[in-house]
C-alpha cells in the first residue's frame, strides 16, 4: 500500500501549526518554533529546526515536509533577470521571475531592442547561485495561477488556458524559494513582490490573501513592497479594498473604452469599463498611495493619440499613475510592439495633461519573461 502523502507545512498559519502540535501531544509554544523557521529562517526541512528537539523532530519528519517548490530550471537573461520553473508533485508548473535592481516600472526611455528567439529557446542559467551583491534591489514576480483563464489577446499565458489554482503555499513557496536561491537578506536588501505572473490574482482570491498575510506576518514583507495586478474582477477588488492587511493595488486596463476593451480582454463582457471605473474611484487609498493603471500597447491598436485623450478622461480625478508597456511578443500573438516613437508620443500625452505615466522597461524578454511571456517554456 503506498504510503500516505505528507502534509506540506509552508502554507500553514501560527492557527493550524498549533493544531498540528498539539496533534502531536507538544506545547503551543512549539507552534511558534515552527513557523519562525519555515517562513523567518527559510529552512527547506524539518531536520534543519534547531530550535525544536532532536526526538521531534524525528517524528515530524515522518508525518510532514516543509514542501518548497522544486526549482526545475533557471534561465538567465542578458539583462540579469531570471525565470524560474518549479515543479510540483503532480506533475505541473509554474513560472516567478527574478529582475535585479527593480522591474524598471518607472523608466522613462523604452527600449524595443530585445531580440525574442524564434525557436522559443533560452538559455539555462548556470552558476547563478549564491552570486550576489552586498546589498540587493531586485522585483520578484509571482504566480497565482497555473496558466490563466481571463484569455487576454495579447498575453501568452492566456494560450495555456486555466490548469489550477495554486494554494497558498505554493505561492509563498516562489517567494521563499527565489530568496533563498538568491542569497537575500530581508533585514539588509530591498526587494520588492509583484503578483503579476501567471493567472488572475482575484480568480484564486482566498489562497492569494492567505499567502499575502503568511508573507507579512511570517517573511515580514511590508505590503507597501507588495504588488497586486488585476484584469479587472470587480467583486474582489471592493472586497481587497476592504482587507486589514493588503499589497498596492494595479488594473490592467489596456483600453480606453469598452468596445476595444471587449476586443483585447474578454472578461469586459462580465464588467464593463463604467463597472470596473467606479470600483476604481471607490477603492479606499492609504495616505500617500497611488492605484496604478497598466496599459500594453499594441500597435495600430490601441496606441492612437485619441485613445490616449480618452484615457485621460477615463482616469481623471482619481489618484493614479498610468504604467505604460510596449508588447512583448511572442508566438501565437496576432499583435506588433509600437515603435518607440508611438511609446513616447502615447506618454506625452498622458503627462501634459498632469497624470505621472511611466513606460516600464522590457525585462527578461529574450528568455521569454517579460509581462505577458510566461508560457512554461521547457
Amino acid at each position: 500500500m503506498a504510503a500516505a502523502p505528507q502534509c506540506e507545512l509552508l502554507g500553514l498559519d501560527i492557527q493550524e501549526l498549533t493544531r498540528l502540535v498539539r496533534d502531536a501531544g507538544e506545547p503551543d509554544y512549539r507552534a511558534r518554533q515552527l513557523f519562525e523557521a519555515i517562513y523567518r529562517q527559510r529552512v527547506g526541512s524539518v531536520e534543519e529546526i534547531s530550535t525544536l528537539p532532536q526526538t521531534l523532530r524525528r517524528a515530524l519528519a515522518e508525518r510532514v515536509t516543509v514542501g518548497q517548490p522544486r526549482v526545475e530550471k533557471q534561465y538567465l537573461s542578458s539583462d540579469g533577470t531570471i525565470r524560474y520553473l518549479f515543479a510540483f508533485s503532480d506533475g505541473q508548473s509554474v513560472e516567478a521571475v527574478w529582475m535585479p535592481e527593480g522591474d524598471g516600472s518607472e523608466d522613462e526611455v523604452p527600449s524595443t531592442e530585445y531580440p525574442v528567439p524564434s525557436d522559443g529557446s533560452a538559455t539555462v542559467a548556470l552558476g547563478t547561485r549564491n552570486s550576489v551583491l552586498a546589498s540587493q534591489r531586485a522585483t520578484i514576480c509571482v504566480s497565482s495561477q497555473v496558466g490563466c483563464a481571463v484569455d487576454c489577446r495579447f498575453c501568452l499565458t492566456a494560450l495555456l488556458g486555466l490548469r489550477r489554482n495554486l494554494s497558498a503555499g505554493e505561492i509563498v513557496g516562489q517567494v521563499v524559494s527565489v530568496l533563498n536561491d538568491r542569497g537575500v537578506d530581508l533585514e539588509r536588501d530591498r526587494i520588492n513582490l509583484v503578483f503579476m505572473g501567471q493567472g488572475e490574482p482575484f480568480l484564486n482570491y482566498e489562497n492569494f490573501m492567505k499567502a499575502v498575510r503568511l508573507l507579512v506576518e511570517g517573511l515580514r514583507v511590508a505590503e507597501s513592497r507588495m504588488t497586486v495586478s488585476t484584469s479587472g474582477i470587480v467583486p474582489r477588488i471592493y472586497d481587497f479594498g476592504r482587507e486589514p492587511v493588503r499589497p498596492k493595488l494595479a488594473i490592467s486596463l489596456n483600453a480606453s473604452n469598452n468596445e476595444s476593451r471587449r476586443e483585447l480582454m474578454p472578461i469586459t463582457r462580465k464588467w464593463d469599463m463604467e463597472q470596473l471605473m467606479a470600483a476604481a474611484r471607490d477603492f479606499p487609498l492609504r495616505p500617500r498611495e497611488q492605484l496604478t493603471f497598466e496599459y500594453v500597447l499594441l500597435d495600430l491598436v490601441n496606441d492612437s493619440l485619441g485613445a490616449a485623450r480618452e484615457l485621460v478622461d477615463l482616469v481623471r480625478g482619481i489618484r493614479v499613475k498610468v504604467n505604460l508597456i510596449a508588447l512583448n511578443p511572442g508566438p501565437g500573438i496576432d499583435f506588433h510592439t509600437p515603435a518607440g516613437e508611438r511609446v513616447l508620443a502615447f506618454q506625452e500625452v498622458l503627462v501634459k495633461a498632469g497624470i505621472p505615466t511611466f513606460i516600464r522597461r522590457p525585462r527578461g524578454r529574450d528568455i521569454y519573461a517579460a509581462c505577458g511571456q510566461l508560457k512554461l517554456s521547457a
